[in-house]
């Protein structure tokens, strides 16, 4: 379970005061299943306390990664961070079974069309021109921890939509169906609040903090093939870079 650090201060806010307080009740609904807290109402009762002051102490859990709320459910204990390993670019499925969790991928949409202006300049397109858009959500142990929107160029991977894109592994499906290998990755990293297309495909409120993640693959020859706008809930990952040192 994330610590909640301990601010006994005399001059502490009445939120940092409460958090300590909080912290028993974070413990015991770590050891549940689903992780979740009591009600906001309940939690008011056992600890004297008003929402306002509640509410504050919570927020600063969440923006310190101890918890995370989901939309019309509650509070909920974070779970342990996915490690993300920048260099390692594995595939979605198999990064996280390599960390004994399950995973599993909703898709929300597969269409084709006009690249926002963003997208175009990062694939090297011309004003107008359409790319093939895929939303996904992706769960780690069945908790919606990612939205991703995929921009993929048509006429590298003609008639991908047709694929089962819930199922299938983009990577997987460049190779095995068109002979394209990536390459070469270039990230692009930030931190923001979620859309309300990323809020609702995770359940999450529109406006919490996220982990913004920007990946623009290349094929083997180099060429800019599609770019990928992941949304992390920020409590979900840990990001980690591996690399074989290099001699001296």
């Amino acid at each position: 379970m994330p610590t909640v650090p301990d601010d006994t201060s005399h001059d502490a806010s009445p939120s940092h005061r409460l958090r300590e307080r909080l912290a028993p009740l974070l413990s015991l609904a770590s050891t549940r299943g689903d992780r979740r807290l009591p009600s906001e109402r309940d939690m008011m009762a056992r600890l004297q306390t008003t929402r306002i002051t509640l509410r504050e102490a919570l927020n600063e859990l969440e923006a310190e990664g101890c918890v995370y709320r989901e939309n019309r459910r509650g509070w909920f204990v974070s779970p342990p961070r996915l490690r993300y390993d920048l260099l390692a670019c594995l595939p979605f499925h198999e990064m996280v079974r390599s960390q004994q969790r399950s995973a599993r991928t909703l898709l929300l949409s597969a269409e084709e069309v006009i690249a926002p202006v963003t997208v175009a300049r990062r694939l090297g397109l011309a004003e107008g021109e359409r790319v093939y858009r895929i939303c996904r959500a992706r769960l780690v142990d069945e908790r919606r921890v990612l939205y991703v929107e995929h921009h993929l160029l048509p006429r590298c991977f003609p008639a991908i939509l047709e694929f089962d894109l819930a199922r299938e592994s983009l990577t997987e499906l460049y190779r095995r169906e068109y002979g394209i290998r990536v390459g070469r990755v270039s990230y692009e990293l930030g931190t923001c609040v979620l859309s309300s297309d990323a809020a609702s495909a995770l359940n999450a409120v529109r406006g919490s903090p996220a982990q913004r993640i920007t990946r623009i693959n290349h094929d083997q020859n180099g060429r800019a093939i599609d770019c990928d706008d992941e949304y992390w809930r920020h409590d979900a990952i840990e990001l980690t870079l591996s690399a074989a040192p290099q001699g001296v």
